[in-house]
């Protein structure tokens, strides 16, 4: 049972999905920096010095002044801010990755173009493959 786990966790398959995982989370942090000290403020600074990050609704009559003490108080919030950014990494690691797999994809060789003919072995002539007589010859297939 040990060799055939080992056989299975040594897949190339497995090795390039474990690898994928790891560079995808070191990509999601790397994005989701991009986007809250980046993208945001310069967004923020031209909506007049917004923080999206600060951005929310108290849904309590207790007076709150930011998320951060909202939940240190245990007071309900919609963080609609947050919200946002998460929205901006979404979209900023979608089109990442469409880019890559469009890259990726260029790259590949076209797929080969499915056998439809094939040769007689009587007279040497290309028929087609479902062919049960060779129209040429007429023998059969």
């Amino acid at each position: 049972m040990l060799k055939e786990f080992k056989q299975f966790a040594l897949k190339g398959n497995v090795l390039d999905l474990a690898i994928a995982v790891v560079i995808g989370a070191a990509f999601g942090k790397v994005v989701s920096s991009f986007v809250a000290d980046i993208i945001t403020p310069p967004i923020g600074k031209l909506l007049g010095n917004m923080d999206f990050s600060s951005l929310f609704i108290n849904l309590s009559s207790t007076p709150v002044r930011s998320v951060a003490e909202a939940k240190a108080a245990g007071v309900p919030v919609v963080a609609y801010g947050l919200f946002l950014n998460a929205i901006f990494d979404f979209v900023i690691i979608a089109f990442a990755l469409f880019l890559l797999v469009r890259q990726i994809n260029r790259l590949q060789p076209a797929p080969a173009a499915p056998v439809t003919t094939k040769e007689c072995p009587r007279c040497c002539t290309m028929i087609p493959v479902n062919a049960s007589r060779c129209p040429n010859c007429t023998s059969e297939q």
